[in-house]
């Protein structure tokens, strides 16, 4: 098993199809750009190979805010549907924990779709807060 971090053109697009499972919306054809702009403005995407294969890929950012000092913040955590519970997705998550720990980062954060019911579960067994609500506006 692999965790590392994807910036080369080649290793962000075999993270797609797992991508893909959360954002649907996204086009194969542009990731690879989306993700290369993202990465200029500190964006990074993580991925868990295992057998040859991407099993789990997170997209994050460490940041500072006023609100809570430095933290890693989560933007996408998602693991192949066919991979689920098979503890993928929990040592990317332990992952990430000991990357924002490394980079003195004092919090972790992530917002999650109100109708995503199994990641919320998985997030409170990974002793996280439900600390506020996200709230959008469509312009």
């Amino acid at each position: 098993m692999l965790i590392a971090l994807a910036s080369t053109d080649a290793k962000i697009s075999r993270c797609f199809p797992v991508m893909q499972w959360l954002r649907p919306h996204l086009e194969a054809a542009e990731f690879v750009e989306r993700v290369q702009r993202q990465l200029q403005e500190g964006y990074q995407l993580a991925y868990l190979e295992d057998g040859g294969k991407i099993r789990s890929v997170a997209g994050f950012r460490i940041q500072e805010m006023l609100a809570w000092g430095k933290i890693l913040y989560v933007d996408d955590l998602v693991t192949s549907d066919t991979d689920r519970s098979h503890g993928y997705g929990g040592q990317l998550f332990d992952w990430l924990v000991e990357h924002a720990r490394a980079n003195g980062c004092k919090e972790l954060h992530l917002d999650s779709g109100v109708q995503r019911f199994a990641a919320h579960r998985f997030y409170l067994r990974r002793r996280m807060d439900i600390s506020s609500h996200h709230f959008s506006l469509k312009l």
